[in-house]
């Protein structure tokens, strides 16, 4: 008998090779583990590949995204950028034409109607186009009609309201209300020195309308209601944003400007230039419009231009239709305050 312990088979690590591999067990391998044979795959990129291989898109060795081409002519190549949407054009100007024609048409209709039933005593058309009733209500109705043609069909064209298109923003007028009465007095002051400077046309178109008190009164609520906010949407709110995507549409076709992105709010932005003619090139025809009134004087001319350019400022730097609005209602409430104040409420109309 042996008097050497008995040695345990489980700790004896030199003396004992391991058990064969059976048929169950299989070998074990210290080799680290390959990630593309125990990770679930994917396919990459994660689109699907044409059947015809040649036409495999090639991909950049660190992005996702297919290689661009190698163009024959790269130097000469400048990628197309497209311009954006940009609310209201000259497009949408000629349209607001269309429908004031219309609106004008329809007006002549009702003018028509009236006359028709002696309304205000006035059969004929040659008193019509004298009497403040017919000229200030067919006026009041071409606007009317205008303005409801274009809440019916801009909104479908610019996918969005009418008065959001045309950036009318009354919360920033309110808010700024002492810096915008400021503006209309400016206009007031500009009125003085105009007056001081030119001499004043005597008999007027716009005089003889004062003749009658009745009348007086009726310019009166036109002049500070319908006239300023009808008169702002077609030259603040449409020609002179128009214009000044014009200016640079041309400019960026013709210098390479770049193109201004839209703003937070999806309204166009434009250059310092574009802002400066467009606002020119609007005073005019807004000074032309209200000529005939003042028998095209020199002036009342300048003076409406000046007026005018103040306008399109208040609408630029505001970003704010209502703005524009609002200074010009203040501006139509100075000048007749003062005419009822020096004609004891249009009862004396020889002091004017």
């Amino acid at each position: 008998m042996s008097t050497l312990p008995e040695h345990d088979s489980d700790l004896d690590l030199e003396h004992h090779d391991p058990a064969p591999p059976t048929e169950a067990t299989e070998p074990v391998s210290f080799k680290d583990p390959d990630p593309m044979e125990t990770w679930p795959l994917e396919p990459w990129p994660s689109q699907p590949l044409p059947a015809d291989p040649d036409q495999a898109p090639q991909y950049d060795a660190l992005s996702d995204h297919p290689a661009p081409e190698t163009l024959m002519f790269q130097t000469w190549y400048r990628p197309q950028v497209i311009a954006p949407e940009r609310v209201p054009n000259l497009f949408h100007l000629a349209i607001l034409g269309v429908l004031a024609f219309l609106g004008s048409a329809g007006a002549l209709l009702l003018t028509w109607s009236a006359l028709h039933f002696h309304l205000f005593g006035v059969s004929s058309v040659d008193k019509a186009m004298t009497d403040i009733h017919y000229t200030l209500g067919n006026q009041a109705a071409t606007y009317l009609l205008s303005l409801l043609a274009c809440l019916l069909l801009f909104p479908l064209v610019w996918h969005k309201g009418f008065f959001a298109g045309l950036q009318w923003n009354g919360a920033t007028a309110l808010h700024l209300r002492k810096r915008l009465f400021g503006a209309a007095f400016l206009c007031f002051i500009l009125a003085i020195v105009d007056g001081i400077v030119f001499q004043e046309t005597k008999d007027a178109p716009i005089d003889k309308i004062f003749k009658s008190p009745g009348a007086a009164w009726l310019l009166f609520v036109f002049g500070v209601t319908f006239a300023p906010f009808f008169e702002e949407i077609v030259f603040r709110g449409f020609l002179l944003p128009a214009l000044c995507t014009a200016y640079d549409w041309i400019a960026e076709k013709t210098v390479a400007q770049p193109i201004l992105p839209l703003d937070p709010n999806g309204h166009p932005q434009w250059s310092i230039r574009a802002m400066i003619v467009a606002s020119i090139l609007t005073s005019v025809p807004f000074a032309l419009m209200h000529a005939e009134q003042t028998a095209f004087a020199l002036g009342p001319f300048l003076l409406l231009v000046c007026v005018s350019l103040v306008l399109c400022w208040a609408r630029l730097s505001t970003r704010s239709l209502a703005a524009s609005v609002l200074v010009h209602a203040s501006y139509n409430l100075i000048l007749f305050s003062l005419m009822i104040i020096g004609t004891g409420g249009f009862q004396h109309m020889d002091k004017m």
